[in-house]
């Protein structure tokens, strides 16, 4: 099957297992030379993304906190990240079938995201089971796919506002979560996340490098028009402390960090190793 026409039927299935299988698969068959034409106008999703029936998606605020010094605490705050793994998924896919008449190589990048997204979506649903849980046995919210919804016409603004704003949070959290669990003694969910905030520095990276070159094929100032599309599309407001050096491999330019503040201490490697 053609890449971007295999990508949106991976985003399309419900079955978490089954996304991230297929997923996998359309990276392989990229790597493998198959078809893609970046040209087709596909049609518009029938209704949002495939998910399961679970979990219940509500409003952020009705979420409880939580403690990762109970089984039952870091099964959730472990669901919450799974969560987000599952919905990058899916951003990763949407990236691809959506938008036409890019380089080949914008699309190989976000099918790379979305194999790397599933082996993380993957690895944590297995901690899950170890723990007696399983992804949609807690509530979450859909705040990341709130944002590509508001995004879908302009992958400007997509490439702004999603991979460089929201999943770059994961950048700052990451650190201070490991911290956490490794007093908990969950030594496995640290080395997961190792995996994740390894590969997460790239994804931002890769969204960082199309946003500046979308940039330039319109003409236009990075860090102004940042501003301008987080204003425009009510990004939310970013708040330290902020994992500077995670950042700065992400390639975050030292303008683009004097902009975001620097309120507290950078949650590095170095400070939560």
């Amino acid at each position: 099957m053609e890449l971007r026409r295999a990508a949106r039927e991976a985003l399309c299935t419900p079955d978490p297992a089954a996304k991230a299988a297929a997923a996998t698969a359309a990276y392989e068959a990229c790597r493998a030379g198959a078809e893609l034409d970046a040209t087709a106008a596909l049609p518009a999703l029938p209704a949002g993304p495939g998910r399961p029936p679970r979990p219940q998606l509500v409003d952020p605020a009705q979420l409880p906190r939580r403690s990762p010094f109970t089984t039952q605490g870091r099964a959730a705050l472990l669901h919450a990240v799974a969560h987000i793994e599952f919905n990058a998924i899916n951003l990763a896919l949407d990236a691809v079938w959506r938008f036409a008449g890019l380089p080949a190589d914008f699309y190989r990048d976000w099918l790379r995201v979305a194999a790397e997204e599933a082996l993380h979506f993957t690895l944590l649903q297995q901690h899950l089971g170890t723990l007696g849980h399983a992804y949609g046995d807690f509530d979450a919210h859909d705040g990341l796919w709130a944002m590509a919804e508001r995004t879908q016409a302009d992958v400007l603004a997509r490439m702004a506002l999603v991979p460089r704003t929201l999943e770059a949070r994961g950048l700052d959290a990451t650190p201070p979560m490991q911290q956490r669990l490794r007093k908990a003694g969950d030594l496995r969910a640290v080395q997961i996340l190792d995996v994740i905030l390894r590969d997460e520095v790239g994804h931002v990276a890769i969204g960082n490098h199309w946003y500046r070159w979308l940039c330039d094929r319109q003409g236009l100032e990075p860090v102004a028009t940042y501003a301008r599309l987080a204003s425009q599309y009510r990004a939310p407001r970013l708040r330290g402390p902020f994992n500077l050096p995670a950042r700065q491999a992400a390639g975050f330019t030292d303008d683009e960090l004097a902009a975001l503040g620097t309120d507290g201490d950078a949650a590095g490697p170095a400070a939560h190793g």
